[in-house]
Parts: C-alpha cells; structure tokens; sequence
C-alpha cells in the first residue's frame, strides 16, 4: 500500500510547482465535466515542456504530463496524451477524463483496462474518510455512477462530495506517475 500524504506541489519539482500554482496549486476540485481549460497561462506552459523535462526521473513522465493537462481541465490534451500511453496509468487518466468528458461508458471501458491499480487502496480509504465508501475495495465503476449522477445536481453535497474524491483520485494518481521510478 502506497504511504498516504499530503498533497505537497514542491515534491514534484519547482517548475512542476510554479505550473500547478496558476490555478490552485493541486489543491483545486476540479469540475465533474468541465467546460474548457481553467487557465489558459496553464496550457501555455504545458505546451512549452515535454513530459521527460518536466518528469526527467519520473515512472511514467508522460502519465503526469496527461494528469497536469487534466488538472487544467484541459480535456483535449489530456486525451491526447493519455490515448497512447499503453499502461493501466494511461487507461486510468484516459477513464478519468472521458468520466469528466462526460462519456460514462467509455470511461467504464478505460477503467477495465486498469485492472488493480496501486492506488487503488489508499484511494479507497481516503474516499472512505471523505464520506465515499465503495466497500472494502475501491470500485471505480460505482464512482462514475456517482459522478453521474452529482454532475446533474451542481452546488449539492453530492456534487462537493464527487469533486472531493476526485480531487483525492487526481492527487494520488498524478504523485504515482510523477514519483521517481525506484519509489514504486
């Protein structure tokens, strides 16, 4: 099980943190189905990087690459990105963002394709404690169910609820991705 902490920007580097603090800094809930980029600054600088000067040491450099355009909403290079990264971390951004597209069957089929991810249990228990409870193991299909269903229903406990968790989701994802190849 991976070793739960803090969401924390510097940890991945200061460009990486001066990137995320165009707009909240890992910190932000992002939307269930968002409606363009939340930062154009953002997107710029994206585009200026590629994944292995961003991530030189990463264990999937292109994994966080596709998870920092997803953090900015930016769907389209999110997908981009994510469509060929043939790993179970590629199938998770990739259902992550048709989850967000919204596309439920499609990002159910991407969530097949990641199998058991590592994240997965201590995605489980932070979901858990926020108010989320898949039972004793993390059930990506219940979750899109549930985003389903808060997206249609913005500013309720749900929706907050549903943007927590996948917050949570976001944060373990992208610090597995972005971690150092050995600390898998």
């Amino acid at each position: 099980m991976l070793e739960v902490m803090q969401f924390r920007p510097s940890d991945h580097g200061a460009e990486v943190a001066r990137i995320l603090g165009l707009d909240g800094a890992g910190l932000r809930p992002m939307p269930l189905a968002p409606s363009g980029c939340s930062s154009s600054g953002a997107r710029t600088e994206l585009n200026r990087h590629q994944a292995g000067d961003l991530f030189p040491n990463a264990a999937s450099p292109q994994g966080a690459l596709s998870g920092l355009y997803l953090y900015f909403s930016c769907l389209d290079e999110a997908h981009k990105i994510a469509q060929d990264l043939d790993t179970p971390d590629g199938s998770f951004w990739h259902g992550i963002m048709h989850r967000q597209e919204p596309d439920a069957a499609n990002a159910a089929y991407w969530f097949r394709q990641v199998g058991k991810h590592p994240i997965f249990p201590d995605l489980r228990a932070e979901a858990h404690q926020a108010g989320f409870d898949t039972g004793t193991e993390w059930d990506p299909f219940a979750f899109i169910e549930f985003c389903e269903g808060a997206r249609t229903k913005p500013g309720t406990q749900g929706e907050n609820l549903a943007r927590q968790v996948q917050l949570i989701e976001w944060q373990l994802l992208f610090d597995y991705c972005a971690r150092e190849k050995a600390s898998h």
